[in-house]
C-alpha cells in the first residue's frame, strides 16, 4: 500500500522533483540541499520525496510522453505516482484540479511508442552504444537492472570488527543482512536505513561501499609495508578499504584535485582506525608535486573520473546529464591521468585502472591505447588475482561487472605490471 498523501507532502515532492529535473547537479546533492533548507520535513516525507524523484528520473522519457502537451514537474510527479508508485486516479483525485483528473484518466491506458530506446528508458545515443555490445535480450536485462534501485552494500572494516561479528550485531537488532556473493568483507542490507544512527557506523566497523567497488580494491592485492597511491581518491572509500587490507601498515597517498572531497575523508579516517593514509591535494595530474613520487609506488590505483553510467541504479540522472560530448572530454582526461599515474609505479609494481562506466571508450579502448604506448607495462589476468584471494569470480583477464549478471554496479578494471628492466 503506497504511503498516505497530504497536500504538504505532495507539494514538497513537486519541489524536490523540480530541483532534480534541472539536471545541473547530482540528484542526491540537490535533494540534500532541499532537505537542509526544509528542517520540518520528517524522515518519512524525505523518503517519499527521494523515492519519487529517483523513480521519475529512471523513467523520464516515458513520463514526458505521458505529459502530452504540457511537460511540467507536477505532471511528471502525478504520472510517476500513478504509473510507478501504486496510486490510483481515485486516490489522487482529492489533490487534483479537474483538468488534471481528466488528463490522468486519459493516459491510464496510453499506448507508448515501441521505439527500443524509449521502451528501455535510455537516451538514444546510449542505447546505440549498448546495442553494439549486447544482444537485444541481454540489453533488456541490463536496462531493467539499471532502472531498478540498488541494494545497500557495506564493507566491514576489519581494523575494528570481523564480518561475522558485524552480521551478528545486525541480526541482534533484527536487521536483515546477508554476505555479498563475491567481496569477502561485503554485507548487503535488504532495506535502506539511516546508518549514521547505528553504533556499528559510529564506531567505524562499517562503511557504505558497493560490492563492485570492493572488488576493485581486491584487484590491487595490497600488502603490508607497501607504498600505495590512490590517484583519484575522492572521499577515500577505496583508500580505507586498502588500509584495512594492509592492517594499516605501510603508506597510502590519497591524491585528489578537490579539497572538498578530501575534507570528507577526515571524519571517515577518525572512525576507521586507519593511520597510514595521507591525503594529498594536487592541482592536476601534471602537478609538479607528483615528481617526488615517480617510480616509488608499489601499487597505484586510478579510479578514473568517468561518465558514471555504470551507477545508474543509484544515480539515474546521469543518463540525462551525460552526452557524447561530455564522454569525449572525459576520455581525454582519463588518458592524461592514466599516463601521469603510470609514472609513479616502480619497476615490478602494479597499476590498476578502473571506471564505473558502461562504455568501451572509457574502458577497454583506454587500456588498449595505453599498452600500445607503454610497452613497459603488461596486462595481468584479473581472474587469477581474484582466485589467489579465494574470490569465486571469473570475468576473464579484465574485471567486468554488470548489475544484471553480478548484482553490483557496472565496473571495469584492468591490472597491469611494470616490467623490470634487465
Amino acid at each position: 500500500m503506497p504511503p498516505r498523501l497530504s497536500p504538504e507532502r505532495l507539494l514538497a515532492a513537486e519541489e524536490g522533483l523540480t530541483t532534480v529535473l534541472s539536471l545541473t547537479e547530482p540528484a542526491d546533492n540537490a535533494l540534500h540541499r532541499l532537505f537542509r533548507s526544509s528542517p520540518n520535513l520528517g524522515l518519512q516525507d524525505r523518503a517519499f520525496i527521494a523515492e519519487t524523484a529517483y523513480t521519475a528520473l529512471r523513467y523520464l522519457r516515458r513520463l514526458e510522453i505521458a505529459c502530452q502537451d504540457k511537460v511540467t514537474p507536477r505532471r511528471i510527479l502525478l504520472a510517476t505516482l500513478m504509473y510507478y508508485e501504486g496510486y490510483s486516479v481515485r486516490e489522487l483525485s482529492s489533490h487534483l484540479h479537474p483538468k488534471e483528473s481528466a488528463w490522468l484518466e486519459n493516459i491510464r491506458g496510453i499506448a507508448f511508442p515501441t521505439d527500443p530506446a524509449l521502451s528501455l528508458n535510455l537516451p538514444d545515443w546510449l542505447y546505440a552504444k549498448l546495442a553494439e555490445k549486447f544482444s537485444s535480450h541481454e540489453l533488456i536485462e541490463l536496462a531493467h537492472a539499471l532502472n531498478s534501485p540498488a541494494p545497500l552494500d557495506l564493507r566491514t572494516n576489519t581494523l575494528i570488527k570481523h564480518r561475522d561479528d558485524v552480521m551478528l550485531a545486525f541480526q541482534d537488532k533484527s536487521i536483515p543482512v546477508t554476505q555479498t556473493p563475491y567481496a569477502p568483507l561485503g554485507l548487503r542490507l535488504r532495506d535502506k536505513m539511516a546508518l549514521m544512527n547505528l553504533d556499528l557506523f559510529k564506531e567505524g566497523a562499517i562503511e557504505v561501499q558497493d560490492e563492485g567497488s570492493q572488488l576493485i580494491c581486491q584487484l590491487m592485492e595490497v600488502r603490508r609495508r607497501e607504498r600505495i597511491a590512490d590517484f583519484c581518491a575522492g572521499a577515500g572509500g577505496k583508500s580505507l578499504a586498502m588500509s584495512a587490507s594492509m592492517q594499516s601498515r605501510g603508506q597510502i597517498y590519497a591524491f585528489d584535485v578537490s579539497e572538498k572531497r578530501l575534507a570528507k575523508m577526515g571524519p571517515r579516517l577518525k572512525r576507521s582506525n586507519a593511520s597510514n593514509i595521507q591525503p594529498v591535494r594536487i592541482t592536476s595530474e601534471s602537478d609538479s608535486k607528483l615528481e617526488r613520487y615517480h617510480e616509488r609506488m608499489d601499487r597505484v590505483l586510478v579510479d578514473a573520473p568517468c561518465s558514471g553510467l555504470g551507477t545508474l541504479r543509484r544515480n539515474p540522472e546521469l543518463k540525462w546529464r551525460q552526452t557524447p560530448d561530455t564522454v569525449t572530454k572525459l576520455v581525454k582526461l582519463q588518458e592524461s591521468i592514466l599516463n601521469a599515474a603510470a609514472r609513479l609505479v616502480k619497476p615490478g609494481g602494479r597499476l590498476v585502472y578502473a571506471t564505473c562506466s558502461l562504455l568501451d571508450e572509457e574502458n577497454i579502448n583506454q587500456i588498449d591505447r595505453f599498452l600500445a604506448c607503454h610497452p613497459e607495462f603488461k596486462l595481468l589476468p584479473a581472474n587469477e588475482i581474484l582466485q589467489r584471494q579465494r574470490i569465486n569470480l571469473d570475468t576473464g583477464v579484465l574485471l567486468e561487472l554488470w548489475p544484471h549478471k553480478h548484482g553490483t554496479d557496472a565496473f571495469f578494471a584492468a591490472a597491469m605490471e611494470k616490467i623490470r628492466s634487465g
